[in-house]
């Protein structure tokens, strides 16, 4: 059964190996902190490593004059690893010897100006870090004088996003501050245009308080008298919805949510103005994550890549260590709600370093098959489910707690993050609140929940035991 749009709705067996350490000058390098280079650059480098595969992204930072143009230069320590393919800039390898060489959006760096560049590769030998770097032919040699391995503070805020702190993408996973794999569970506002009475300081602190959430995402239309209606006044209402969640400690996941048309490439344009303007009023906090197209549909995964190849050197820009998240094709379900599945993403990734790609279902109508193309999947490249009802992809229908179960099961399985539809009082079974909630003041405890919010709620509040080691 597919995925089909509706009224007033949203639409390991991999193992992750050690985070190579780098050493610089004699400083080894924590995963997640870069050491001073003396020397005009310095470039931390962290790889998330399979059996005969790994991930790797490398950030640069420009010590030296601005730069109109870079190449990056390193050697493999061990002659069976390759770049298989790469983002965000274009690579040759020759023998042990990689070449990276900017691309059109990143290749300014001003004094202090970072980037970032990954890709996927493979090996036969072994699989260590290289240990040298070169920036335009200058060496990112570090300190010279050995040091104290740098640490990351443990938190004093016990909220999501104290602990975790500012998110990245490692291999398969989305991990936090000290580059350990972790899942996000939360739940998703309804369109901002007919439910913003349910969006305030009482049932923003009940998600925060009472359902011990880690995310809130704020779903906001483009058409069905959304965005393109008025521009500045929705924009300005994400970004009082994002100061809010990072005020209670959550993280806000910005959806620009594409429904109809299902062709990314209609809001193009809208996308890149909405996003220019997020990114660089929230580009300083820790909390916010972009989700740039909620549920492309009917268009190819060739159209929905180049859209997103377009999109984020705008966030970039702006905001360039966020990590952001790409809709898949068929109503964001890797395509196989339209006769595909995840080979088409898996062959063919986006272009583009820290990204992870969307995965949603309805539990009563999307079950075996779509749990295999996410399970399959998930090994491959990093997932989050932005989208899911406990009902019918209608948005209706009986709640089907048995099948939840088992996807819920399976997200904390893989450690896939997710978004539950929805944190709102309409008049349908996916909704959270029963009719009338957001029109009083109470939002905790379970007599003001439908069956699938109290068993949400239930679910979402277990304990996350995040990793700070």
């Amino acid at each position: 059964m597919t995925l089909l749009p509706r009224p007033l709705r949203g639409r390991a067996a991999l193992a992750i190996g050690a985070v190579a350490a780098l050493t610089l000058g004699g400083v080894a390098v924590s995963p997640a902190v870069t050491a001073a280079a003396a020397t005009g650059c310095a470039v931390t480098y962290t790889a998330s490593t399979w059996q005969g595969g790994f991930s790797a992204n490398i950030s640069i930072k420009n010590l030296g004059d601005p730069v109109n143009g870079w190449t990056l230069g390193f050697t493999f320590p061990d002659s069976g690893q390759k770049v298989v393919q790469g983002w965000s800039a274009t690579y040759s390898q020759t023998g042990a010897a990689v070449t990276a060489r900017s691309m059109s959006y990143n290749g300014a760096l001003a004094t202090n100006a970072s980037t970032t560049i990954g890709f996927n590769g493979s090996w036969t030998g072994a699989n260590p870090a290289p240990t040298s770097f070169t920036l335009n032919g200058v060496t990112c040699t570090g300190s010279t004088t050995p040091g104290p391995t740098p640490t990351v503070t443990p938190p004093t805020n016990g909220t999501p996003v104290g602990i975790n702190g500012q998110l990245r993408v490692c291999g398969v996973n989305l991990c936090n501050q000290y580059n350990r794999p972790i899942q996000l569970r939360g739940m998703s506002t309804h369109g901002l245009q007919w439910f913003a009475k349910c969006y305030n300081t009482a049932s923003l602190d009940a998600l925060a308080n009472d359902w011990k959430a880690d995310l809130l995402r704020i779903s906001m239309y483009v058409q069905e008298d959304g965005y393109e209606t008025n521009p500045p006044a929705f924009t300005a209402q994400v970004n009082n919805l994002v100061d809010m969640a990072e005020a209670r400690g959550l993280y806000a996941l910005i959806d620009f949510h594409t429904l109809t048309p299902g062709d990314p490439m209609y809001n193009l344009d809208r996308a890149k103005t909405f996003f220019a303007a997020v990114a660089a009023r929230n580009a300083a906090k820790k909390n916010v994550v972009y989700e740039i197209a909620n549920e492309p549909n009917g268009v190819s995964w060739a159209t929905i890549k180049s859209y997103a190849e377009q999109v984020i050197p705008v966030i970039r820009a702006n905001d360039p260590d966020a990590v952001v998240l790409v809709g898949t094709r068929g109503w964001s379900s890797l395509g196989v709600s339209e006769g595909g599945n995840e080979s088409e993403v898996v062959n063919n990734p986006v272009n583009a370093a820290n990204i992870m790609y969307t995965f949603h279902f309805y539990a009563a109508s999307h079950t075996d098959t779509y749990r295999a193309a996410l399970s399959r999947a998930a090994t491959r490249i990093p997932m989050f489910v932005t989208e899911f009802g406990t009902v019918t992809y209608t948005g209706g229908g009986t709640v089907d707690l048995a099948s939840t179960t088992t996807w819920l099961n399976l997200l904390d399985q893989y450690k896939i993050s997710y978004a539950n539809w929805t944190y709102s009082d309409a008049d349908e079974s996916s909704a959270a609140f029963r009719p009338g909630t957001c029109s009083g003041g109470t939002y905790t405890g379970t007599a003001v929940l439908t069956q699938s919010g109290a068993y949400m709620r239930d679910r979402i509040r277990t304990p996350d035991n995040f990793p700070t080691g």
